[in-house]
């Protein structure tokens, strides 16, 4: 066997393999002998058919089967000698007809290699890393909120401001007909709110769909229509008030404070306060941790410069593909992978560069974590190890889960690489001016 490989430039190679009788031969001897002890051929007793017409029937099956399998494992072994960083896979160049007649065969396979670039993680500008605070207009928001979650509904003869109101919405055409609970600081609009202050339990009030909620997502929820239909709905819905009730803010005392927090860990509205923010702002990190991975990556990305070989890996699309693609549709489906296949080689590169190493059972911790966390949502706070092992199994067994929680852990890892190495500023900010600068305000 003889392997060579020429390089077409920097991102391309051709590898040709040429395969001859000797490296064959002596397995497919072995394996026609086999067949010839098995074989159930009319005329003859098992075991004693003739060679000649053994390998007459299964000789040419055999030996297309045993090439391409030495094929396979000569060019994998080159690759990872020659220690090749390849984009996709080898892509076998066409021929004309195979002569499996011959003695020897010759097989040409395209490489797209990956390309050679540096990574520069300290750029001239300054990238943003928000630290978002709870403010005090947020906590005390916070607490208006857990008060009326908590408090006592008091049964109303008449819908004033501040009322809990249930009812029906219907609409025949459409057939619309959903009950809720709104209040009137939910609806759009002076006028649709006056509609509702001073009515009582039986009345039928009628409003118009087009300015009622200010997003179509409540007008949806409300309704209870297709997200599609919701959008742009202009009709008439009439609304039967079946109960009105006002909502009693309960007292900020220990009863409150223990149904909040069972651990007796909030003895005064301070403690409150405190435990109010602490919560919040360690949610808030993820929120920060998420934009400043997205912006280094983009940063990433912009700044990283380096050339692919488009057009092979236009053609390894096509052929692993699920479905057959024209050139046309190949060129499209990679400028929309472009993207991502670049931060995948800057990622791998930053994950050598920093000694990235996930083993199994930093998988296995971080899935028994999150299973932890799950649990005390529904208040099992102390499961067992042996609990969350056999849970954690489970989630481990299925391989989509086992990856995702890889990458995971691996985006957690790069971006402590990101803090410690990047050129950020930090940015104090509570997490409405946050929502407004990142998302627009809304």
């Amino acid at each position: 066997m003889n392997i060579t490989r020429e390089n077409i430039d920097a991102l391309n190679a051709v590898v040709k393999v040429e395969i001859v009788k000797e490296d064959y031969s002596e397995k497919i001897d072995k394996i026609l002998t086999d067949y010839r002890k098995t074989a159930n051929i009319p005329g003859f007793r098992k075991g004693h058919v003739p060679m000649g017409m053994v390998k007459k029937q299964y000789g040419k099956a055999v030996l297309v089967d045993e090439v391409n399998k030495i094929l396979q494992e000569a060019l994998n072994k080159y690759l990872s000698e020659e220690k090749l960083d390849v984009l996709g896979q080898p892509l076998p160049k066409a021929q004309e007809g195979i002569n499996w007649d011959a003695d020897a065969f010759t097989f040409e396979f395209e490489l797209g290699l990956t390309p050679e670039f540096e990574v520069e993680l300290k750029g001239d500008k300054a990238i943003t890393q928000y630290n978002i605070v709870a403010d005090d207009k947020m906590i005390d928001e916070q607490i208006e909120n857990i008060k009326k979650q908590y408090g006592k509904l008091i049964p109303q003869d008449v819908i004033e401001e501040d009322s809990e109101i249930t009812g029906t919405f219907k609409n025949e055409e459409k057939e619309i007909e959903n009950t809720i609970t709104l209040t009137l600081d939910k609806l759009k609009g002076k006028a649709n709110a006056k509609k509702f202050v001073g009515s009582k339990v039986g009345d039928v009030i009628t409003l118009k769909t087009k300015g009622l909620y200010a997003d179509d997502h409540d007008l949806m929820n409300a309704l209870k229509v297709a997200h599609d239909d919701a959008h742009g709905l202009e009709i008439e819905v009439t609304f039967t008030i079946s109960e009105v009730n006002k909502r009693e803010a309960a007292d900020l005392d220990q009863e409150l404070f223990d149904k909040l927090f069972a651990d007796g860990s909030v003895k005064s509205v301070s403690d409150l306060k405190d435990k109010i923010k602490e919560d919040a702002e360690k949610q808030f990190v993820q929120q920060a941790d998420q934009k400043l991975l997205n912006d280094i990556t983009e940063y990433l990305i912009e700044s990283t410069k380096f050339d692919l070989p488009a057009e092979f890996l236009q053609k390894w699309i096509q052929a692993s593909g699920e479905t057959a693609l024209d050139d046309a549709a190949a060129k499209e489906e990679f400028e929309k992978s472009e993207k991502s296949m670049r931060y995948q080689l800057i990622e791998g590169k930053l994950i050598t560069a920093n000694n990235i190493q996930i083993t199994m059972d930093d998988i296995k911790d971080h899935a028994k974590n999150m299973i932890k966390a799950q649990m005390a949502q529904f208040g099992q706070m102390n499961p067992s190890d042996e609990e969350l092992e056999g849970i954690a199994a489970r989630v481990l067994g299925n391989q989509e889960e086992a990856r995702r929680i890889s990458e995971q852990i691996v985006s957690q890892r790069l971006l402590e690489v990101y803090k410690e190495k990047a050129n950020l500023e930090v940015k104090e900010v509570t997490y409405e001016n946050f929502v407004k600068e990142v998302y627009g305000d809304k």
